[in-house]
Order: structure tokens, then C-alpha cells, then sequence
């Protein structure tokens, strides 16, 4: 299981490069496939589209236990939003007697947060607004909780073409907490060629460009802008 960050080599690790090289297979998202060409030619490739995390699992595990090296790619870090959970429950359920390793990699927040800034310099938590998996309740009640306890949240997966009015409930949940002014910061397609990165409120954040490659971070009631830059203190004596 291996996390290449956000998708541009000067983000992925050593140790990450050195699992993909050591592999004899390679297999994960063919987008993720793409960023990571650099490393895998010669090798077998076991590709495939969005929804078929399953399938895909399935086949490396299938590889591993006939004898091959294979590394299962995530983007940002295999255990925060990846596919490192599903390997482990297939393989104990399944019975793939396989030894799994877990590479880790730079996730979306981090690599959000280091564009934007320092926005998760104290207690912060991680939301996808995807409810393909978890139900869109029980993440509205996530949310709440968070808000409440003014956390600092990275919202994972905001917006999709058909997942319009998701991120208008979250904002809306957000601001029954906190005051309009609360700094959001939004970065696109990260480490990407087209990333943009964009600073604005809780009372506007709505009307910026968030689409399913988006990262956004509310700040919580602490969180400012300086200099261009989202900061929540820590509360260091300057």
C-alpha cells in the first residue's frame, strides 16, 4: 500500500519511490497510474476507473498471493481516505495470506494547508462530504460536533457534479458556529500544473470555484490572514 501525496514527484517520498521500484506490479486509479509513469515502466500494470476501489484491491491481493511484488497506489496517504483499510478487511476476509506493508504519503490536508499556509497549526479534524459510503446524516451530525468544538476542518471531496448541495449544507452547519469573517481557504488540483489557490470567509466561500479536486479548510474562531497567508495560532509568546 503505497501513498504517492498529492500527485508531482517533488511530493512523493523516497520511501514510497523505492516500494513502487522494488514492485514487479503496479496497480491503482489510472489517473494516479499517469502521475507516477516515471516509476513503472516495464512493470505490469493493473488500472482502473473511479468506483471499482473493490475490483482493484481484489486483483492486487490476487497478484500478491500468486507470488508477485505489488504495490496498490493511493493518492496523498493510503490510510486518510485510501485504500489501505479495504486491502487489510479483503485480505482477513478473504483469506489472501499476504504480508501488507503501508507506505505512507503526504495527504490533501497537509499539502492544502502548506499552500495555504498554517491553518492546522493546533486541533483539527477531516471530513469527506462524499456520502457514496458513509450516510449524508450522519456526516451533517459530524459537522456539527466539529463546529461546536471550533475545530479547525478540512473538508475532503466538497463538490461533484452531481453532489451540488452538500458543501451549501456543511457552510451552513459551519456558520450556525462561527462568524462569517472565519478565514477558508481552498486549493484546487494540488501540485498540479492548473492548482489555484484561493483565501476567503465562511460568508463567501460559496461563491468561489469548489469543485471534487478541491481541498477546503475552515479555520475555527482563532484562524486569521496574514500577509496572504491562513494562520490559526498555536499560542507561542512572540
Amino acid at each position: 500500500m503505497v501513498g504517492i501525496g498529492p500527485g508531482n514527484r517533488l511530493d512523493r517520498t523516497r520511501r514510497a519511490e523505492q516500494a513502487i521500484a522494488d514492485s514487479q506490479v503496479v496497480a491503482g486509479y489510472h489517473l494516479y497510474l499517469e502521475h507516477i509513469a516515471d516509476l513503472t515502466g516495464g512493470k505490469e500494470r493493473i488500472a482502473s476507473g473511479m468506483m471499482q476501489e473493490t475490483e482493484r484491491c481484489r486483483a492486487a491481493l490476487q497478484r500478491a498471493s500468486e507470488g508477485a511484488v505489488v504495490a496498490l497506489v493511493s493518492s496523498g496517504d493510503p490510510g486518510v481516505y485510501g485504500m489501505a483499510g479495504l486491502a487489510l478487511e479483503m485480505a482477513a476476509a478473504e483469506g489472501f495470506g499476504v504480508p501488507i506493508e503501508i507506505v505512507p504519503g503526504i495527504s490533501a490536508a497537509n499539502s492544502a494547508a502548506a499552500r495555504l499556509g498554517a491553518p492546522l497549526m493546533l486541533d483539527y479534524a477531516c471530513v469527506s462530504l462524499s456520502d457514496l459510503l458513509v450516510p449524508w446524516e450522519t456526516i451533517c451530525d459530524r459537522l456539527s460536533a466539529l463546529a461546536a468544538a471550533d475545530l479547525v476542518v478540512a473538508l475532503y471531496n466538497p463538490r461533484s457534479k452531481k453532489r451540488i448541495r452538500h458543501l451549501d449544507e456543511a457552510v451552513a452547519i459551519m456558520r450556525r458556529h462561527r462568524s462569517d469573517s472565519t478565514p477558508v481557504g481552498i486549493v484546487t488540483a494540488i501540485g498540479e500544473t492548473d492548482e489555484q489557490i484561493a483565501l476567503t470567509t465562511l460568508g463567501q466561500v460559496l461563491q468561489a470555484d469548489v469543485g471534487m479536486r478541491s481541498t477546503v479548510i475552515i479555520g475555527n474562531s482563532t484562524s486569521l490572514c496574514l500577509n496572504g497567508r491562513m494562520i490559526t495560532p498555536r499560542g507561542y509568546r512572540l
